[in-house]
Formats: structure tokens, C-alpha cells, sequence
């Protein structure tokens, strides 16, 4: 397969509006609202067009990447990061590949741009391939309860997270 990774331009939300809605419909740990997310992020601060990245077959747009600027504070400073949220494939090319080639041309470009870290709450059995560990391992904890091996981390760069600690704060679109 001949994929085609490249930055998201406007005229490609409506279809990558459809292909979040498609991919996450039979999704049981989703709330089905990735899309919605998805444009709400595109119109906050937090939104880095470098960081929307899509992946094309044959002229279609088959998968999708977001990173967004995220802090983690902690009681006496803050640290900027970045969130992985959502990495979308069409259900008919996934176990292909692509959404791990999507994740490390998003881990390339973040780091092209500066950022160290990523931040992801996700599969503990898929995410640890690309380099991802608990964040609990590197004191950065989520603003919300949920199982220790789905908060996850990844130090972009050596000692990326070195020194850093405290609970995620997350743009306020995440609350929808």
C-alpha cells in the first residue's frame, strides 16, 4: 500500500469529520463524540495544524492524527506537552499499519516543532509499541480517575520528561 502522510487542510474536515464518526461508531469504550472533539480543538489555542496529520490511499482520506498543547502543572510550576487525541483508521485499513505510521510522523513533526512529551489515555496493549509507558512513571498524573496502565507517556526527546510532574491540564474542549 502506497500511503500518503500529510498535514490536514481545511478542505479536508468534512471528510475527516466522517471518517472519526465511522471509525469510533462500533467503538465500546467511546463516547462517540471524537469528531465533535475534533472541531472543537481546531478552533482553541491549543491547536497545532503541523500536529493534524492524515493518511491518504489512492485519493482517500483513510486516517487521522491529533496532537494539541496540553500543561502539566504541579503546585509550584507548569510544563507544556502535547496530547495524542484521537488517532483515527478507517475500520477497513486498520491492522495495516497505519495508524503507527500516523504516530511517528506526529512524534517527528512534534519534535521538528519543540515539544518533548505526549500524553495519551488509551489502549495499554497498542500504545506501549511506539515507545509510550505508564505516566504514572514519570509522576504525571490525569485530571480524572482512570486505570493507571491507560494513562499513558512518551518522552519525545532524551530526559523529556525529566524533573517533570503533576496532573494533566487539558484545553477545555476535552470537556465537550
Amino acid at each position: 500500500m502506497d500511503i500518503k502522510i500529510r498535514q490536514e487542510k481545511p478542505a479536508d474536515y468534512e471528510a475527516v469529520f466522517k471518517l472519526i464518526k465511522k471509525a469510533f461508531k462500533k467503538v465500546e469504550m467511546s463516547d462517540h463524540k471524537e469528531q465533535f472533539l475534533v472541531q472543537l480543538l481546531r478552533n482553541s489555542t491549543s491547536f497545532v495544524p503541523e500536529l493534524s496529520l492524515i493518511a491518504e490511499y489512492e485519493n482517500e482520506i483513510i486516517g487521522h492524527i491529533l496532537l494539541t498543547k496540553i500543561t502539566i502543572k504541579n503546585d509550584q510550576t507548569e510544563f507544556n506537552s502535547l496530547a495524542l487525541a484521537p488517532v483515527t483508521v478507517l475500520p477497513k485499513y486498520q491492522k495495516k499499519g497505519i495508524g503507527g505510521m500516523l504516530i511517528e510522523q506526529a512524534h517527528k513533526k512534534a519534535i521538528e516543532l519543540g515539544f518533548k512529551s505526549v500524553i495519551l489515555l488509551g489502549h495499554a496493549d497498542y500504545y506501549p509499541r511506539f515507545g509510550y509507558k505508564k505516566a504514572s512513571r514519570f509522576g504525571v498524573q490525569l485530571p480524572f480517575d482512570v486505570p493507571d496502565e491507560y494513562c499513558m507517556a512518551i518522552e519525545l526527546t532524551t530526559g523529556g520528561l525529566h524533573e517533570v510532574n503533576g496532573i494533566v491540564e487539558y484545553p477545555k474542549e476535552f470537556n465537550g
